[in-house]
């Protein structure tokens, strides 16, 4: 089974131990052909609360750490 990873910039730090991430789909729309920008925001586990809002990470599925953090901190990017 392949593990889930997404790439996305942290957009909040507020939590204990919790980050916030937005993750952007860019897909070209079926009729219309424009490139339409949909972003999803997940909340990820970060053990040792070292992401700082604009660090762009890569995050992991995991099993459920709370009843909306299935995610986890794999790598700070920059």
């Amino acid at each position: 089974m392949a593990v889930k990873e997404r790439v996305g910039v942290v957009v909040s730090n507020k939590m204990e131990k919790t980050v916030v991430v937005a993750v952007e789909n860019r897909s070209s729309h079926i009729k219309y052909g424009k490139i339409v920008v949909r972003t999803k925001r997940y909340k990820v586990h970060d053990e040792k609360n070292q992401c700082k809002e604009g660090d762009r990470v890569r995050i992991t599925e995991t099993r459920p750490l709370s009843k909306t953090k299935h995610w986890e901190v794999a790598e700070i990017l920059k």
